[in-house]
Order: C-alpha cells, then structure tokens, then sequence
C-alpha cells in the first residue's frame, strides 16, 4: 500500500498536473495547426502551384501487386508536417517572447530611506534633520 500512496502524492503534485495540462493543451493547439496547414495554408499555395494537392505528392517505390501494397515515399504528407512544426514553433515563440517581455523587472524605485551620516540610523528620504540624534541633514 506504500506504493500506491506514493505514486498518489507523485501524480498529485503540482508540477506533475500542470505538465499534464500543458500537454492536454498543447495537443489540441497541435491538432489546429495541423487544420490551419492541411486546410487554409496548403490549398491557396497547391493551387498557385497548378493544382497541386501536397497530401498526394508521393514517389512510389514499388507498385502495388497481388496481396502486397505499394511502398511510397509521401513528400507531400512530410512538407505539410514540416509546416505544421514551424507554425507551432513560431507561435511558441511569439507566446514565450511576450511572456519574458511581461517579466522584465520594473525599474527600481527612488529610495525611500536614507541613513544619517552622524548615528547611522534609517530615516526617510525627504528627512532635513535626524529623528534620532537631531542633527541636521543637507540635501544631497
């Protein structure tokens, strides 16, 4: 019963479920790519082409003969998939672009606390005379 119970805080982990989400997520943005290249991209670019449909592009290797199929190369199939990788890649890309671009640090602050050069205390910024040892402070 240890086992179970450690696969079970395993599996239950954050990171574990977030990864799962992750590829859930990326697997269907998989599938709308492939559709934008299969469907929109492809069939303008066939057609300026002359009519070429590249899921059909193939170069047979041996024909087709009793009981045994034909053995093709589908270049047109790979072309679609090279597509497919360079859209998601370049999505991933834009999305991580902005993500970092969203992180960047602002600007530190002006100080708010200065330290006075007779007691060494912390006092505020816009102090003219220290709280602490009353000396009086010059604008620096």
């Amino acid at each position: 019963m240890q086992i179970i119970k450690e696969f079970k805080e395993f599996s239950m982990r954050g990171n574990v479920v977030d990864m799962a989400v992750g590829i859930i997520i990326g697997s269907a943005f998989g599938k709308i790519v492939s559709s934008l290249v299969q469907d929109v991209i492809m069939p303008p670019i066939g057609l300026i082409m002359g009519n070429v449909d590249f899921a059909h592009l193939t170069v047979t290797l041996r024909k087709k003969s009793e009981g045994v199929e034909a053995v093709t190369l589908k270049y047109g199939v790979f072309i679609n998939t090279i597509l497919d990788f360079t859209i998601v890649a370049f999505a991933i890309f834009m999305l991580i672009k902005q993500m970092n671009r969203l992180k960047k640090e602002a600007p530190p602050s002006e100080a708010t606390t200065k330290e006075c050069p007779r007691c060494c205390s912390s006092i505020p910024a816009k102090a003219l005379r220290c709280p602490h040892c009353t000396s009086e402070l010059h604008e620096a």
